[in-house]
């Protein structure tokens, strides 16, 4: 079960930053309907995100139960650290980053201010992924791509 869960959110990351890249172009050239669609697609894709992160999190990582189990020896290995901090922490900011925008966008008043609040919200939460991502030749990197 491990094996597939991290194979589904090891692949799911490229859609929801694919959409958060979108949402975030989609609001700077004031596209609005098309902004709202990557918006869209990319709440979606941070939901499944933590919904699969949170089973590895706390359930079906033998790597997350060895961490959580030496929390404290875990905070002097950067690798370890990374997962379960840094990892975590980031991609739930970049969650919560996106429902605000989601949420700023249906009060906004204007076409300007919604595209502004899109951008904003979109544009923090995208950096925010592209932090917190585990890629190659970081601590805890992981491959681009599993197979």
């Amino acid at each position: 079960m491990y094996t597939t869960v991290l194979f589904i959110h090891s692949w799911v990351r490229w859609v929801a930053l694919i959409a958060g890249i979108g949402t975030t172009f989609a609001a700077l050239r004031r596209q609005d309907s098309t902004a709202e669609h990557w918006s869209l697609a990319a709440v979606t894709a941070l939901d499944l995100q933590m919904l699969l992160g949170l089973l590895l999190y706390l359930v079906v990582s033998p790597n997350m139960k060895e961490i959580l189990a030496h929390f404290g020896d875990a905070m002097k290995d950067p690798a370890a650290r990374f997962y379960a901090v840094e990892h975590i922490t980031g991609m739930l900011l970049a969650i919560v980053a996106a429902h605000i925008g989601r949420v700023l966008i249906r009060k906004a008043p204007t076409p300007e201010a919604r595209s502004k609040r899109l951008l904003y919200t979109f544009g923090i939460s995208t950096i925010l992924m592209i932090i917190s991502m585990p890629w190659p030749g970081r601590p805890g990197g992981r491959p681009l791509f599993r197979f």
